[in-house]
């Protein structure tokens, strides 16, 4: 097992300290509005999402942020993270990327490994979406652009699948059928992003996801912050 490995499994880890299991990105509203209400339209909902949301604009934007730090052109990385919070449709959206941007860059600040290329950068006080101190730490580790890609939309998938248990809700064997059909999608998913890493190439034109994301800001009952 190669250190490399270790570090994606970091980035990976649920016990990350950057809130990421608070958040279900709309998907709390279509299970009250009942679109999502069994394992099917759960796994129908995370897929939609997975292909036309992460893999077209979010994971590329990482992908092309990657690349900018590992040029070292933090100038680059942070035009990039501009360019990606314009792309964040709705209020819940902007402040959960740039929440776990917040803590992530203060998470890399304190590692000591962290050299000053980019320690400066994610302390310049500009808001910083999430994918950019990713992108910074896993350009750090000299990870791969694929490896990374295929990483990151794993984490996301993890994370919506434990908010469908939680919300529907659903059992734990139904959330490991969910990963398991999903998981295969994931290499060619990572390799499209990887190939939309120019921002000009970024799409994100999710309306029904946008939508729930509106609705979600004004729901009564919630567990969830988006």
């Amino acid at each position: 097992m190669n250190l490399q490995l270790i570090r994606l499994l970091h980035l990976a880890s649920p016990a990350l300290p950057v809130g990421a299991f608070s958040y279900s990105q709309g998907l709390e509203w279509a299970v009250e509005c009942g679109k999502v209400a069994n394992e099917s339209a759960a796994l129908g909902w995370i897929r939609d999402a997975l292909h036309f949301a992460l893999a077209r604009c979010e994971t590329p934007a990482l992908i092309g942020m990657m690349g900018a730090w590992k040029a070292g052109t933090p100038a680059e990385a942070l035009r990039l993270n501009t360019e990606f919070i314009a792309t964040r449709e709705t209020a819940e959206l902007r402040s959960e990327t740039l929440q776990m941007g917040y803590s992530l860059a203060r998470l890399l600040r304190d590692l000591p490994d962290t050299p000053d290329a980019l320690r400066g950068p994610l302390s310049s006080g500009q808001e910083l979406a999430y994918p950019l101190p990713w992108a910074a730490a896993a350009a750090m580790w000299q990870i791969d652009e694929t490896e990374a890609a295929g990483t990151y939309l794993w984490a996301w998938l993890e994370n919506q699948v434990m908010a469908a248990v939680k919300l529907v809700p659903l059992g734990q064997t139904a959330g490991q059928r969910m990963l398991a059909a999903l998981a295969p999608d994931l290499p060619a998913l990572a390799a499209e992003a990887c190939r939309r890493a120019d921002d000009e190439d970024w799409e994100n034109f999710t309306p029904g996801m946008t939508l729930a994301s509106c609705r979600h800001e004004t729901q009564y009952t919630r567990l969830f912050r988006s």
